[in-house]
């Protein structure tokens, strides 16, 4: 006996290696469907281009048949479900702090009407949750994390479901779809970056000056790529796939770290980092506003913020550099920095992002020490020895126009260490 369902598409924007889209075509017809939520509206404008982009990518791939609908899920998508007779609403599942809890509304409202919400797969390589130290507590640390993370694994890709019947329904809000040339083809820039930079990984990821990363984060975000899909071509035995496939890890581990301190989102994770005395005056406010703009006198920094702007993308080591001088030279809270970067990422995350903040203030997991402080200068000889970096967005570096530092990095750094101070004796 077949039995309608409908698969609810969130942040898994693909066809094929697809487990819930996967169990939803094995029992009869199916409606795709999207709700366009009115909470992403506060995501800054590169997140929405990336969303039309993929939307439009799995329209195609679902031969025209993806139904948008505008509205809070909570009410839109039972009304659908009743509106076809959908028995299920198959999702991957979800463990942000705000999915899990409109998961739960929304389960509950499709119960009141008879029918079930089911997850099946999670766009993580390894589910978050899942992993546990073996006294049965959650890992705090990465690196042992990462070797219980290789030892579980993952199960190989699988492809697209074939011969499926697509319910026909009315979109409404089709104009999300516009595809504005954001990039989604992502098998091309995996091939390219396989072929030519995989090897050199290890040391090339950190020079922003070459192509030496994927650039997947922005497709990862949106599941037009599952993880599954990257780590079935690496060879976990070379150094150079070992270390590509950890940073593929770390975004598994702060999702778990997320899913059991949610409170970890926007709190430092290290309570003891409460204690630690931030500006948030005016003329704080002025300071990040100069940061937000490139305009620090700190070329790598400058070209950081610049490129965020830009491009909607910033290079890894830049993040950590441009991160360490707002909490560190700045002394401005790092929630103000996390905020501006989900604002302006197009591969915006909030358990990697957040998370990722909380590493170089020092107050998360497997965090640097506070007190190894990043020296802008120091690290745009050794990472852009050449100023091919910043020459390209900082072009009136060496000029007039280019304004002197914003603060001495020696004194602020000696600043900093004193505040820190305040946190060790908590």
């Amino acid at each position: 006996m077949t039995e309608r369902a409908i698969m609810w598409f969130r942040r898994d924007l693909r066809a094929d290696d697809h487990p819930a889209l996967e169990a939803a075509c094995a029992g009869g017809p199916v409606l795709p469907l999207f709700v366009v939520d009115p909470a992403f509206a506060r995501s800054g404008q590169p997140r929405h281009r990336m969303l039309a982009a993929a939307l439009a990518r799995l329209d195609r791939a679902l031969s025209g048949a993806l139904v948008i609908r505008t509205g809070d899920p909570l009410a839109v998508v039972p009304a659908v479900a009743a509106e076809v007779d959908a028995a299920t609403v198959f999702v991957t599942k979800d463990f942000a702090p705000y999915g899990r809890r409109r998961d739960a509304a929304v389960s509950s409202a499709l119960r009141a009407g008879g029918r079930h919400l089911k997850g099946v797969g999670s766009p993580y390589a390894v589910e978050p949750g899942t992993l546990q130290t073996s006294a049965g507590s959650p890992y705090r640390v990465f690196t042992p994390y990462v070797r219980r993370w290789r030892a579980a694994g993952w199960d190989a890709p699988r492809p697209a479901p074939t011969a499926v019947e697509w319910i026909a329904a009315q979109s409404e809000g089709a104009d999300v779809l516009s595809d504005d040339g954001a990039p989604v083809d992502w098998e091309q820039r995996w091939s390219e970056f396989f072929a030519t930079a995989l090897d050199d990984y290890p040391t090339a990821r950190n020079r922003p000056d070459i192509d030496g990363t994927s650039r997947m984060s922005r497709h990862l975000r949106f599941g037009v790529v599952h993880p599954r899909q990257l780590l079935g071509a690496l060879d976990l035995t070379d150094t150079a796939h070992r270390a590509f496939a950890d940073e593929l890890a770390w975004r598994d581990f702060y999702a778990d770290v997320l899913l059991r301190e949610p409170e970890s989102a926007w709190r430092n994770l290290d309570r003891r980092f409460d204690a630690l005395p931030v500006d948030t005056d005016a003329a704080a406010r002025a300071r990040f506003e100069r940061w937000t703009r490139g305009e620090t006198g700190f070329p790598v920094v400058d070209a950081g913020m610049r490129q965020l702007i830009h491009s909607g993308w910033m290079h890894n080591r830049v993040r950590m550099i441009t991160a360490s001088f707002l909490v560190k030279d700045l002394h401005l809270p790092w929630q103000w920095g996390a905020r501006h970067f989900m604002q302006h990422l197009a591969d915006g995350d909030l358990a990697s992002n957040n998370h990722g903040w909380q590493w170089a203030a020092g107050s998360g997991t497997d965090a640097a020490p506070f007190f190894r402080i990043f020296n802008p200068t120091a690290q745009l000889e050794r990472f852009d020895p050449d100023r091919a970096y910043v020459s390209r967005w900082v072009p009136e570096l060496g000029t007039s126009r280019y304004p002197g530092p914003i603060v001495d990095h020696a004194s602020e750094r000696t600043e900093a260490l004193a505040r820190y101070e305040l946190v060790r004796r908590t």
